[in-house]
């Protein structure tokens, strides 16, 4: 038998709260030994990685992938190929392409552009209704069976709560995860950030807390009255903290994750009009980070991208007319390191947030273990560079760090034991 072996990584593997300079032997896809080498077979090809941190792979469960309907914005191969870079193995395709996710071919096509491309594997999101208009249910066990791990109906409105309880308990029937946005759009529409002082001192429509915190208690009392798996995606809240506290001690089915972008910035970087936070879910108040921090170093919390690749012209229209959202795969995993570097999180619970915690949602197993598919990234917290154009993969340049200085590099990223970056 032929032999990977990495020599000299720090192991990080928040599963078996390992955190020791190792060496990893791999032998097809899997790994074979762990700090020993093996009885039998030869070495093919040994890496050096000392210095270097070999972690489980990342895991989004949610982000937006332009493909089919917007090649202005990127492509499958581009945007899985910037996730590479930024440390995933996995990402979940939200459902809003065009035309949107809800038949099989659609689910089938997205497959095997991403399977083409060679890159992060995609796990895509069904849509919840057809052409997420919100009112009739897509044929959810259909796009179960086409590949589609979960439903969703992207950040677009349910009509209203009957038919949600519907999605709801037909979900329920065949045991069909949803991932729901909670998002009251009665209180939500027109606003382009946070309301508070800073809307009303720079004159913008802003989304109160309440636009989520309202739809949140929707979902979480239809969940206790259904049964069904739910995961509450990207939650901003400090009060959407404490109600899902809540729920998960009264027993019910769900999860939940925030997007890293709402970890690391609050509604004062809307200062100046940058449209680049222009995002949905809006950047809250300093409070609401701080909360959400601790909910995930609690564990109860995972952290998402919610990757959205804009053109540069869909970012230049002014703050409140231009397209939100925020390029985040690329540099991803750097970025999210900032959190460790400020010591609001340990290294440990930033990636037990990032592969552990989304793989217990997703129902997969993402493990640094003797027998466990190799699916990880070795990441050199000592590179530094700085983010040009010409770096990014994505074809949208709307990205927080372009043109500054990157602290800390991915190396590679392997997905059952090919290097994918």
């Amino acid at each position: 038998m032929r032999y990977l072996h990495i020599a000299n990584a720090r192991v990080i593997n928040p599963q078996t709260q390992t955190d020791e300079i190792t060496d990893i032997f791999v032998a097809d896809g899997r790994i074979a030994t762990l700090g020993r080498r093996p009885d039998a077979g030869e070495i093919e090809h040994t890496i050096d990685a000392t210095g270097q941190w070999l972690m489980p792979g990342l895991i989004d469960l949610g982000g937006h992938l332009p493909e089919p309907g917007y090649s202005q914005k990127g492509s499958i191969a581009s945007e899985t190929e910037a996730a590479a870079r930024g440390g995933f193995t996995h990402i979940c395709s939200l459902p809003d392409t065009k035309p949107v996710a809800d038949t099989s071919a659609v689910v089938k096509l997205i497959l095997e552009k991403a399977s083409k491309a060679g890159f992060s594997r995609v796990l895509p999101l069904g849509a919840m209704t057809q052409d997420l208009a919100g009112e009739q249910l897509a044929s959810m066990y259909t796009l179960s069976e086409a590949g589609a791990v979960a439903m969703s109906n992207a950040r677009r409105p349910v009509k209203n709560s009957y038919v949600l309880r519907r999605l709801m308990e037909y979900a329920a029937t065949y045991d069909i995860p949803l991932f729901l946005n909670a998002n009251d759009l009665s209180l939500s529409d027109g606003g382009c950030m946070h309301e508070g002082p800073v809307a009303t001192r720079m004159g913008l429509p802003g989304i109160p807390e309440t636009a989520e915190t309202i739809a949140l208690a929707q979902i979480l009392l239809l969940v206790e009255q259904t049964g069904v798996r739910a995961h509450i995606s990207q939650i901003t809240c400090r009060r959407s903290v404490s109600m899902l506290q809540q729920a998960l001690e009264n027993g019910l089915r769900v999860t939940a994750d925030t997007p890293l972008a709402n970890l690391l910035y609050t509604h004062e970087a809307v200062t100046g009009y940058d449209s680049l936070y222009n995002v949905q879910p809006p950047l809250r108040s300093e409070r609401d980070r701080e909360a959400l921090v601790q909910a995930v170093a609690r564990g109860e919390l995972a952290i998402s991208s919610n990757h959205s690749p804009h053109e540069i012209a869909a970012k230049k229209a002014p703050f409140s007319d231009a397209e939100p959202g925020m390029s985040q795969y690329d540099a991803f995993l750097p970025q999210a390191m900032t959190l460790v570097a400020r010591d609001e999180l340990t290294i440990e619970q930033l990636v037990r947030a990032l592969s552990l915690t989304p793989a217990n949602v997703l129902g997969l197993s993402q493990s640094l273990t003797e027998g466990a598919d190799f699916n990880a990234v070795l990441y050199d917290p000592r590179d530094e560079y700085t983010l040009t154009a010409s770096e990014i993969a994505s074809g949208g340049h709307n990205h927080p760090l372009l043109n500054r200085t990157v602290s800390g590099k991915v190396a590679q990223v392997f997905l059952e034991g090919c290097r994918i970056s």
